[in-house]
């Protein structure tokens, strides 16, 4: 039968997946080396596994195949044929809200949901139970619009069947998966009119806080969201982008061209290691530090990290944000701000590392938020702006 089936191909592809890299990218390269499998099969797969991993630490003592079973029971919530065919007693309670399957499977199976994601302690304000639930959630796709360009978004959009949600005047939140090069093809769209960047990552830009003509520094740029932010709220801004990998600093020169930013330095900087050499002459109104972390606040998005990771790992993150910041607040000016920032839902690394940045180099702490992604099937992040002692 096609259940047997399914079940069959999802045990070959998680056999052959070694927890060395992100689902996102050994899937394709999996499916490329074998053809033979459909696009039915490719998906059903792919769904699976997904749904497998959102079972994080959970029943850790149980088969592949029950803890299968019983994430597909949690992460869907229309009638499920393939759970029908194992599980028919999880199927015919499929309609429950997610909350009632907890309590089921608790009564029942002595379910913990603690279980699923047994770290922290989390960072202050983090309502643990709506956390945890969200892991069975995928979130959504957002991306930022850029100004003026509103109008021609929605519409683009609101020509499809695509649900989609207006959240603020910038920002559009759509199912996860869709295809944005169908609504906003290249021959129509050559300058893509948007950014993708999670709410969280968005709703970090009011610690920025930029002036004109201000020297600013994203020192861990990756794909260069932040910047892009800072620029989007002021477009004379003086910016210098490094990051410890060239190939991310390559793929910048794109996305900061299609959305109009064109004047900008980019420095391939190992931020654990002294940089006097390179920087001694740069003085910054203001340092974006969107620090290596675990990245816990994103594993809804990639939940096979969960059953990779170990609590022990949050202290050498912690180690490693505090290095990189000392070496980059020596080229913050006096009165001027740190934007720290992290994707972690750790106290460790949020306002552990805050106290100690405080303590250590008498930063005044401003503020500092705990963005709740959970509430709005989005990422989880937290910022905190500290000001240099004059």
């Amino acid at each position: 039968m096609r259940s047997e089936q399914q079940l069959r191909t999802f045990l070959r592809v998680l056999d052959h997946y070694s927890g060395d890299r992100p689902l996102s990218k050994f899937l394709p390269e999996f499916f490329r080396r074998n053809k033979q499998m459909g696009s039915n099969d490719r998906r059903s797969a792919s769904r699976l596994l997904y749904n497998y991993f959102r079972l994080g630490k959970a029943f850790a003592d149980q088969a592949i195949e029950e803890r299968l079973f019983i994430a597909e029971f949690f992460c869907t919530s229309v009638d499920n044929p393939f759970l029908q065919h194992f599980r028919p007693d999880l199927n015919e309670r499929i309609y429950l809200s997610l909350a009632d399957k907890i309590a089921f499977m608790q009564s029942q199976y002595g379910f913990v949901l603690a279980d699923v994601f047994p770290f922290g302690p989390l960072s202050e304000g983090i309502d643990e139970t709506d956390f945890f639930k969200s892991i069975f959630v995928q979130p959504d796709l957002y991306i930022r619009i850029h100004p003026d360009k509103e109008e021609v978004v929605i519409a683009a959009i609101a020509e499809t069947a695509i649900p989609f949600r207006l959240v603020g005047k910038y920002t559009i939140a759509l199912p996860n998966g869709t295809n944005l090069d169908k609504i906003f093809p290249d021959d129509v769209f050559p300058t893509k009119p948007y950014e993708i960047q999670d709410l969280s990552s968005q709703q970090t830009l009011k610690y920025y806080k930029p002036n004109r003509y201000e020297h600013w520094w994203d020192a861990c740029a990756a794909s260069g969201g932040k910047s892009l932010l800072l620029f989007s709220e002021q477009p004379d801004i003086k910016l210098v982008v490094s990051d410890i990998r060239e190939s991310v600093l390559d793929n910048l020169d794109e996305r900061f061209i299609n959305a109009g930013l064109r004047t900008y330095q980019k420095k391939l900087l190992d931020l654990t290691q002294n940089q006097d050499q390179i920087l001694h002459h740069y003085q910054f109104d203001g340092i974006i530090l969107d620090a290596p972390c675990s990245g816990s606040g994103t594993w809804g998005r990639t939940p096979e990290m969960i059953s990779q990771f170990s609590d022990y790992k949050i202290a050498g993150f912690k180690n490693l944000q505090k290095t990189i910041a000392s070496n980059v607040i020596k080229y913050l000016k006096p009165g001027k701000a740190l934007i720290y920032i992290t994707c972690s839902v750790f106290k460790e690394e949020n306002e552990d590392v805050v106290n100690n940045l405080v303590s250590e180099y008498s930063l005044k702490l401003e503020s500092q938020e705990i963005f709740r992604g959970y509430e709005n099937k989005a990422d989880t992040m937290f910022a905190a702006r500290l000001i240099k002692p004059e």
